[in-house]
């Protein structure tokens, strides 16, 4: 076993996993594994990881916690001691801004690096993962609210689907819709939503479905009056809860792309790595 492997295997066996299921690890710990010969030089290289910190742009106080813990020093006595609890992007932190002549901080940079961008990785796979998975659920809610509106006698199709969108998009037309975004008039507006807009659209669909059956609906006009109300009730609920208006989101890169990166993406992170 090398001296890096060794080191990553001792680090890895002193995380700790907090009660939200986050990962993280002690000062004390940590410091040890760096060869610090003082815990003062040590802090001083974690508030300049602190400053790093919010210089990118992160919040400290999700990445850094200052805390004291009751140590026994004999006698039944006990006195406070300072420590850290560091998240994994701390210690990358901590390690890049720590002393490049000790091997273990080398390894430190190392291997925090690689793991702090694997994170990064899962993260951007789990929200392609959800979009992806929105846009399965908002097929088959389109294909059961079309069953509810044929149930409904609506003829006019096209024009129903219409309503539910100027509900949602405050009147706008679904060419309106695309021009809006900077679309091209063929794409398929679904295909360039993000995970937000896929689930106002996704509640729309599935709550004029429910509505038209609940209250046997008939007729194109009634239909079609049923699905903007339900739309403008919906972005009537995302203006209230201060959300973005849907028409107002950017649009993402077509599904087709993301099922692509997702593959990509599974491919570089094993599920058991």
């Amino acid at each position: 076993m090398s001296n890096y492997q060794k080191f990553v295997e001792d680090l890895e066996s002193v995380k700790q996993i907090s009660q939200k299921g986050t990962e993280f690890w002690w000062g004390r710990d940590v410091v040890r594994f760096l060869n610090y010969k003082s815990w003062e030089n040590f802090d001083a290289t974690v508030k300049r990881a602190v400053t790093a910190c919010e210089n990118s742009g992160q919040p400290p106080l999700h990445h850094f916690h200052a805390v004291m813990k009751m140590v026994d020093i004999g006698s039944d006595a006990q006195r406070g001691r300072a420590d850290w609890a560091l998240t994994r992007y701390a210690c990358y932190l901590v390690a890049m801004n720590g002393d490049t002549s000790k091997p273990e901080v080398a390894h430190a940079q190392t291997y925090f690096a690689v793991q702090t961008r694997k994170q990064e990785l899962r993260q951007e796979l789990e929200g392609a993962r959800q979009r992806l998975e929105l846009r399965g659920r908002m097929t088959e809610a389109n294909k059961e609210l079309a069953g509810a509106a044929k149930d409904s006698g609506v003829k006019k199709f096209p024009a129903f689907q219409s309503a539910g969108y100027k509900g949602l998009y405050g009147g706008l037309t679904m060419s309106e819709i695309k021009q809006t975004k900077g679309l091209r008039l063929q794409e398929n507006v679904l295909d360039r939503m993000g995970s937000s807009e896929l689930a106002a659209n996704y509640f729309r669909a599935t709550q004029t479905k429910d509505k038209l059956e609940r209250e046997q609906v008939q007729g194109d006009r009634q239909a079609q009056q049923t699905h903007q109300d339900v739309g403008e009730a919906v972005r009537a609920t995302i203006k209230d809860l201060g959300g973005t208006m849907p028409e107002d989101l950017l649009p993402e890169p077509p599904i087709k792309e993301i099922q692509s990166k997702v593959n990509q993406l599974e491919r570089l992170l094993p599920e058991k790595n």
